[in-house]
This record gives structure tokens, sequence and C-alpha cells, in this order.
């Protein structure tokens, strides 16, 4: 098998038809020795009978089936360990990024002899809270994190199956795919694409782009436990400071301290502080506690193909 694509499937049922036959069309430019595979992720629409219908009328389309809903990356996940081909091109499925990328993308591999050739925005796309927001995170990332990650990153991206094979040797059950397709090495170059519209509405609302962000902070660095511990620090000394200036007030001046309003506004103040910081660390043991347990990735419920073998990589 020379090329394999993969997507995942999640409220994408009204973009199938459209993006298997641009995507037959983008493949066939490469190579005619293809396999497309499509991952129901628990989509609550038609996406699973029509990506079925697909399957029966073209060899070339695997379909696995998630037994629920696990998630965008983990679903990915999946279907890379699934993917067969020398060269795995992974892209979403809502058309918002073009699977006619698969031709710049290739060539840009191969002209600079790269195992990875990804997309990133040409222009960020969405309202002014959103470029906003999206540019926080990168900044956030960039100061807290190890991993450098490349900003307005996109899903479409065309890899060498040697380095697909490392990439899904990656056991972490809480997955933040960016940081480890970053974290797994070898050659990478970025391709400037243009990241299309749609009326599907995104799964990613604000809280869902904040608890990303979180997680992505806490898997790939340690950095915010330490900024804890320092402003523990700062505050402790600040503390002893105001305390031995309110005594010294007290033994030279006979001038007792005033103003319990403020002190009863401190004591908010820093607990409140406390139990964020607090819940911060929690987040840390909350992983910990999530991966020592050793749950699966994904449930496969049915694997729709041509044939019967299961050529899945072992990587639970």
């Amino acid at each position: 098998m020379q090329l394999s694509i993969v997507t995942t499937l999640y409220k994408t049922g009204s973009f199938l038809n459209e993006f298997y036959e641009r995507s037959v069309v983008a493949a066939t430019k490469i190579t005619p020795d293809f396999e497309i595979i499509l991952v129901n992720d628990g989509s609550p629409d038609d996406a699973l009978e029509q990506a079925i219908l697909l399957q029966q009328r073209d060899t070339r389309i695997v379909v696995i089936d998630l037994s629920r809903n696990f998630g965008h990356h983990k679903a990915m996940m999946t279907g890379l360990a699934y993917a067969q081909g020398k060269l795995v091109f992974l892209i979403d499925s809502d058309l918002e990024e073009p699977p006619e990328a698969l031709e710049s993308l290739t060539k840009r591999m191969t002209d600079e002899d790269a195992d990875v050739a990804y997309g990133i925005q040409r222009a960020r796309r969405g309202k002014f809270v959103e470029r906003v927001s999206g540019r926080i995170f990168y900044w956030l990332v960039g100061k807290l994190c190890e991993v450098s990650l490349p900003p307005d990153l996109m899903t479409a991206r065309v890899m060498t199956r040697r380095y697909v094979r490392n990439l899904i040797r990656h056991r972490e059950r809480e997955i933040i795919i960016a940081g480890i397709w970053q974290i797994t090495g070898f050659r990478q170059v970025a391709v400037e694409l243009d990241k299309q519209e749609n009326v599907k509405k995104t799964s990613y609302a604000f809280f869902s782009k904040l608890r990303l962000a979180i997680n992505f902070i806490t898997s790939f660095s340690n950095t915010a436990l330490y900024l804890i511990l320092y402003f523990g620090l700062a505050i402790s000394f600040l503390s002893f400071f105001g305390l031995a200036t309110l005594f010294l007030r007290y033994l030279l001046f006979n001038h007792p301290p005033e103003g319990w309003t403020s002190v009863i506004a401190s004591v908010w103040l820093f607990g409140g502080l406390t139990i964020m910081l607090v819940g911060f660390i929690g987040i840390y043991v909350a992983r910990i506690f999530t991966e020592v347990k050793r749950r699966p990735y994904t449930v496969v419920r049915a694997v729709h193909r041509a044939t019967a073998q299961d050529s899945k990589l072992d990587v639970w």
C-alpha cells in the first residue's frame, strides 16, 4: 500500500460524499494504490451509514466504528494505527482543509527529504475573539512549555510510515496530539494552506479550547508547578514583611493596625488564590490518576473493510 488517507467522522455526514470524491481525485494524482480510512467517532448524524455505503461501493475504503465518542485526537490516533500506506495523509473530513493539499504537501516533503509536511494557516480564520484567543494560546505554550508548537497549526499533514510507527508508540491516555506530533521528532516542514469556511458549527467551543490549553500545558510542561512555588514564596515574603511593619508600628508608635475591611478582603483574595492553585496542582494529580489506570485509547465496535484481515498496529 502506497498511501493511506485517514480522517475522523463527527457531525460531518453532510460533507462526506464530497470529501470522498475530492480525496479520490487527489490520491489518484499521487498513486493508484491507496486506501481511505474513515473513523466514526460516535457521530450523532448519519455519517456512519454514509461511510458504510461508500465502503460497499469502493473496496479501498476502511470504516472503523468506535463504540462511542472518544474525542477527535484519540480517534485520529486509532485511524493512524490501522493505516498501511508508506505515506499517510491525515486530514479532517469537514472540508475546512482541502483534500487537494495532498499534492503540495507530498511534493514539499519529497523536495525537502522530510518525514512530515504539515499545514499551517496562511491567514488565521475566525472572528476577533477566536483570533486573539489563538494568539494567547500559542504565546502561553511558547512561554510555559518545552515543546515548540508552530502557530496556526492545521490537522492536514503527510507523514512517512516510519514517523507514524513512532507516533503511535506514545501511550498517553490524555492525548494532546499537536504536542505528540512535535515531540516525535524527525524532519518536519511547514506548508502554508488556506483554511476554508463551512456551515458546520465547530466542536471546539470556548470552554473546550480553554480545557485544551490547560491540558496541553499540564501535559508538556512542569513550568507551571515551579511558578506556583515561586508565587507562594513571593506571597510568604510579602506577608512576613507586612507583619514586621505592623509589629514595628505597634512597638515604636503604639499605634495598633486598623481597617478590618482590608484584612477580610485580603483573606478572601488569598483564599481564592489558594483554591485556584490547589486546583491547578490537582489537574496534574488527575492526569497521573488517568495514566496509571492504563485504559485503552478507544474501543472499536466494528471494522468494515473488503477483507477480514485486521492490520491494526498493536499500540495498546
